[in-house]
């Protein structure tokens, strides 16, 4: 017995997408023109981190643009899987940006360059309003995994312009060049932890791991004490994509006649407590149980 809700993964998750990559790739245009002829590394850094968001953005859109496709006879549960690698490879693109610009930072202070603060401020204070607009759109978007990739990247490129605006400023005011790569070295921390949390949250799901905000002998016991539950085995709880956690299990039951009134109340526990809404519970009859994952009358797991 199952109970599967189809998920649709509409314009949502795609048009936040495109208009950032537009509004990003256009920008990064007059960033990268802006650094090279004031000689700031904290824009010519943001530039070319912008740069990487336009193609970021890109493989987001795409992979949304797969995620859509219905499933197949070869792809029985669909294409949602696609945005999940987006931001895999989104969050790797992060560390590989992070790693250059620290090198270039740590040059550009021992060897310091000239940098004019003044136009520094002004296209890192524009930068910093695009930033926030991208930033807003990604955000009311639907939140999947790929678009807290993307989303990741833009607010990298955030605090990038504000890191670039403070360093303009001093700069413009004091004089004192290292601001700029310190600067950079800060946002480069900042972004390295974000891109570690992603991948995280992105394994998490390629391995198939218990969602976070659930625990296996909660949700076990939940199900074991619903009248008619004797005992329940081999449970399974996953994150197929962002949006869909996938449960499956056997249930011993006391009365297989039942079992359509039991299953009822399963599924309405799982669904209004747990929120977990794509279900696959195989029945079996008492004197076939095995060892349990969580029995009804112990009240505890064997492990």
């Amino acid at each position: 017995m199952h109970d599967h809700a189809h998920h649709h993964h509409g314009s949502g998750r795609l048009k936040p997408l495109v208009w950032g990559l537009v509004i990003t790739f256009l920008f990064a245009i007059v960033e990268a023109i802006g650094g090279w002829l004031s000689g700031s590394l904290a824009l010519l850094g943001d530039a070319g981190h912008m740069i990487t968001d336009s193609f970021s953005l890109a493989l987001g859109a795409v992979a949304a643009l797969i995620a859509r496709k219905p499933a197949s006879r070869v792809m029985s549960f669909g294409w949602g899987r696609a945005e999940v690698l987006a931001a895999m490879v989104n969050a790797l693109l992060m560390l590989l940006i992070v790693v250059g610009i620290s090198i270039a930072a740590f040059d550009r202070l021992q060897n310091p360059q000239p940098v004019a603060g003044g136009v520094v401020m002004l296209i890192a204070a524009i930068g910093l309003l695009v930033n926030v607009a991208v930033a807003w759109v990604l955000h009311r978007g639907e939140q999947t995994l790929n678009i807290r990739g993307a989303l990741l990247h833009v607010m990298g490129d955030l605090l990038g312009s504000v890191a670039a605006l403070v360093a303009g400023g001093v700069i413009y005011f004091t004089g004192w060049t290292p601001i700029d790569p310190l600067l950079s070295m800060l946002i480069c921390i900042l972004i390295l932890i974000a891109s570690v949390r992603l991948i995280r949250d992105a394994v998490d799901v390629l391995m198939a791991r218990v969602p976070r905000e659930l625990s296996l002998p909660i949700v076990a016991e939940a199900m074991a004490l619903e009248e008619g539950v004797r005992s329940v085995h081999d449970l399974h709880i996953w994150r197929f994509d962002s949006s869909t956690i996938l449960l499956s299990a056997h249930i011993i039951v006391d009365d297989l006649v039942a079992w359509p009134r039991v299953l009822e109340r399963l599924r309405n526990t799982l669904n209004q407590r747990f929120g977990i809404h794509h279900i696959t519970l195989q029945p079996e009859p008492l004197n076939l149980d095995p060892t349990p994952v969580i029995d009804r009358v112990s009240g505890s797991p064997p492990y």
